[in-house]
């Protein structure tokens, strides 16, 4: 669907459609620039460097276990071995360290050694227990023979590469290696010497520029390897990872409920609470008034119907803001209808859905769309809005955008991170787009589940 929100309000297209700013053009092409790039020069340091390292860390790694090996029918075996798995931890943060620097990876710190007793054998057990410990130990181990190859094809490369390129440079200043047997020559006899081999010249010339040219992405190749053994062997593990996530996704949805438990309570005693008090009171009275005078009675009574009609009207409201009955029924189309409607700025709805996904998806599209809108009308000073809802394989897709000032910044701990870290509680992404100036774009990104897991 490529729906232009500029009907009317002026307002930008999807991201990727043309009017949108691009990424600066570079004069070269990526194949003529890739030779002199600082990325294939750190890539290179990375390559030549990786041999020396590698060696002295595989020769620690089989030193020590071959070692505490040979030594385990002794007490001295388990901590020898504890130490060699230590030493490959330390050279893991190295190499974590170098490939940050040199290749631009970043990679997360594993999981710590959970320590569960004091002492030097707890310690000991810690580290022959930890998986990050073992992994450290095979990197050392595979790292080697990458290392050897790596840095043979790279250096054989290069070499050939910029030997042949500069083939002409050569028989210009060492004149007597061109087969003239040994003559010294000068001025235009050098000359003659292009004269008599330009096919030669040439062709050594193109193949070395040829090679050249392919050299950077051959070693951008072989870095990737590294790129893969280093995140894969150094870096925490899949499922510590996701625990971490999972453990922090549970703290801000706890955090998320008790915060709109304490809303709901404020709102229930400061708005309709605080109404039926006075309610209650002001029938009591009017019920001592009825016998001595009616006519007052009655206007109390009046005065308190009025109220009532009010604590109703604050109570859908709060009912509205905890699930509103529009959503269950009719399901988002309707219910950011509504929304909208209360927007103090004109809203364009388009929701794209073939079938209704799960009611907690559901909703929590519907309150970050509910947010976002109210936002528009708080501080963009915007003229026009829209929201887009629709499907993208197994994601959900929502996206406002409004025509107003800009300079939303979810990292300024406003109403915006709060929604990002609602979203991040369900694996859901929230992308702010809002240069000052304007326009904002806001879109969030949910977890597609279908209506029939309710």
């Amino acid at each position: 669907m490529a729906t232009e929100y500029g009907q009317g309000y002026g307002l930008p297209t999807r991201p990727g459609q043309p009017g949108n700013a691009g990424e600066r053009r570079h004069r070269l092409p990526a194949a003529l620039r890739a030779p002199v790039e600082g990325r294939t020069w750190r890539e290179l340091g990375y390559v030549l460097l990786s041999l020396p390292i590698s060696i002295l860390l595989f020769t620690y790694a089989v030193t020590m276990v071959s070692l505490g090996a040979g030594l385990l029918v002794t007490f001295l075996g388990v901590p020898v071995l504890a130490a060699a798995l230590a030493g490959c931890r330390g050279f893991g943060s190295v190499e974590r360290a170098r490939a940050r620097g040199l290749l631009g990876l970043d990679v997360g710190e594993p999981e710590p050694l959970r320590v569960r007793r004091r002492g030097f054998m707890a310690w000991v057990g810690a580290l022959l227990k930890s998986g990050v410990s073992w992994r450290s130990l095979l990197y050392a181990v595979l790292q080697l023979p990458w290392a050897v190859l790596s840095f043979t094809v790279t250096v054989t490369l290069w070499s050939v590469g910029w030997s042949l390129l500069t083939y002409p440079l050569w028989f210009w200043v060492f004149p007597m290696y061109t087969g003239q047997d040994g003559i010294q020559l000068y001025g235009d006899e050098r000359h003659q010497i292009y004269l008599d081999n330009p096919f030669e010249i040439t062709v050594t010339a193109g193949v070395g520029l040829l090679v050249t040219l392919a050299t950077p992405w051959i070693v951008r190749a072989l870095t990737t390897v590294d790129r893969v053994m280093v995140h894969g062997l150094l870096g925490p593990s899949r499922l510590a990872t996701r625990v971490v996530e999972l453990e922090s996704d549970r703290g801000v949805v706890v955090d998320t409920a008790a915060a709109d438990l304490r809303r709901i309570e404020r709102d229930l005693h400061d708005g309709a609470q605080a109404r039926l008090v006075a309610l209650a009171m002001d029938l009591g009275l009017a019920k001592e008034k009825l016998r001595e005078d009616p006519q007052v009675a009655a206007q109390m009574v009046d005065e308190a119907h009025g109220e009532v009609k009010t604590a109703l009207q604050e109570l859908r409201d709060l009912a509205r803001g905890i699930h509103p009955a529009v959503l269950t029924d009719r399901g988002l189309d309707a219910a950011l209808s509504s929304v909208a409607s209360r927007c103090t700025v004109p809203v364009q709805v388009e929701v794209d859905l073939t079938e209704r996904p799960a009611p907690a998806i559901e909703g929590i599209a519907y309150f970050t769309a509910s947010e976002l809108l109210q936002n528009v009308s708080k501080h963009s000073r915007a003229t026009g809005a829209a929201v887009e809802v629709w499907r993208t394989e197994n994601r959900l897709m929502l996206q406002v955008v409004d025509n107003g000032v800009g300079g939303a910044d979810t990292s300024r701990g406003s109403g915006l991170s709060g929604l990002a870290e609602r979203l991040k509680a369900v694996d859901g992404i929230l992308v702010v787009d809002s240069p000052a100036g304007g326009p904002t774009r806001v879109t969030a990104e949910l977890p597609w589940r279908a209506e029939w897991t309710r």
